[in-house]
């Protein structure tokens, strides 16, 4: 890859904070966004700004043809049909609608719902709640010291009264990968449904559902270059699944005296008026991620993540959550420096410019797991050099120095 290239599309990347030159390693949060994605909704709004799927008029159909266009590139960004992509607002709203819709529907007490204790809890609140209203059972899978999903506790808490298996692809603390093939087998020997939270995994990793074998898949636009407020929900049989957010557009007919009759695939999914210009830019980073290839960017995120891994290690008093091996593991290192406080360790490094993620993120039950209430996260993307990992190093070298350790 063209580094130097791929950093020039990126106008955030040229500004300085704090005085100093902005590193930006909080892509797992949110990624930034290329020229060529910002153009694109800038064009929308200057030359095409009217709603979809309702207007005759000209401006109306060419939004609608530029938004449907959009979901024939991200159907094809996973493998999947046009008519199996639902547009969100984001992997939250996505997980939830399965959780409504198919959850609350189908699953009963006796039940029961397996996910694992690395879940961020956009995967794990929208089951418990539908374990309360169901009366179902909560299986959680453990993780062995190291970060890797202990597949034998999944495969075993698995039973033919598992009626959906919920599972991330990617962990957003711990880095590691999960072997989601493996896990959609075991799910389908137990005639469960398998849903992957791919919000680390999307932007990062070549995705084939067909491959994969799952019937819900989950991802944002905002982690992969894209607009906020965009989500995609892949269902792999959508007539299994009844709509969360009903309204305008999601229907075929509508009656006084008899239930309504819900519209076809996808449009039964996407009630109301959606984020056109943001479903229109989400085209343009599809198109900008191919453009480079997601096997390419795979590769330069091992390249920097074992890098930063090797250079991190030689910290005095530093922690590493997850696996050591840069193979088994997405481009997230999370970690802590013995006895300072992950925010005053993120501020320290706010000082020289770097942004980085401190707290939980939204992981909890895996703080838990780990004993720890907190930790900080770097996160690269395909704009991240190793001369910035080398700059973390020195950031957290002036941590150490500063709170004399």
């Amino acid at each position: 890859m063209l580094i130097d290239e791929i950093r020039n599309d990126f106008p955030i990347l040229k500004r300085k904070v704090n005085g100093k030159p902005l590193v930006y390693l909080d892509n797992a949060a949110t990624s930034q966004k290329p020229k060529q994605v910002i153009d694109a909704i800038k064009n929308f709004y200057e030359t095409q700004n009217a709603n979809i799927h309702r207007g005759i008029h000209q401006l109306s159909e060419e939004s609608t043809e530029a938004f449907e266009r959009s979901r024939e590139k991200v159907a094809k960004f996973i493998s999947a049909k046009p008519e199996q992509i639902i547009f969100t607002k984001n992997t939250t709203e996505s997980i939830n609608t399965i959780a409504y819709g198919y959850g609350l529907k189908n699953i009963k007490k006796g039940d029961e719902i397996l996910t694992t204790v690395m879940e961020h809890h956009s995967n794990f609140l929208p089951w418990q709640l539908v374990k309360k209203h169901t009366g179902a059972t909560l299986k959680i899978a453990d993780i062995t010291d190291d970060g890797l999903l202990k597949m034998n506790h999944l495969e075993k808490l698995a039973t033919k009264k598992t009626k959906l298996v919920a599972v991330t692809q990617v962990s957003n603390v711990l880095g590691t990968i999960n072997p989601v093939k493996e896990i959609s087998e075991i799910a389908q020997k137990n005639n469960s449904l398998f849903l992957v939270d791919g919000a680390q995994a999307a932007p990062h990793m070549p995705v084939d559902v067909k491959k994969t074998g799952c019937d819900f898949y989950a991802f944002s636009s905002h982690k992969m270059l894209g607009p906020t407020g965009i989500g995609v929900l892949y269902i792999k049989d959508p007539d299994k699944v009844d709509p969360f957010l009903v309204g305008g557009g999601t229907i075929k007919e509508v009656y006084t005296d008899k239930e309504a009759v819900w519209h076809d695939s996808p449009w039964k999914f996407e009630g109301g008026t959606p984020d056109v210009s943001g479903v229109i830019g989400f085209g343009a980073t599809v198109d900008y991620l191919n453009k480079i290839g997601m096997e390419k960017i795979r590769k330069h995120e091992e390249e920097i993540t074992k890098y930063a891994l090797d250079k991190l290690l030689k910290i005095k008093n530093i922690t590493i959550y997850g696996p050591m091996d840069h193979r088994l593991r997405g481009a997230v290192i999370a970690f802590n420096i013995g006895g300072i406080h992950p925010h005053d360790v993120a501020a320290i490094l706010d000082s020289e410019g770097i942004a980085v993620r401190p707290g939980h993120a939204c992981c909890k039950p895996l703080m838990s797991r780990l004993d720890i209430l907190a930790m900080c996260r770097a996160s690269f993307y395909i704009y991240n050099t190793k001369n910035e990992a080398d700059v973390l190093v020195s950031g957290l070298e002036k941590v150490n120095k500063i709170f004399k350790r």
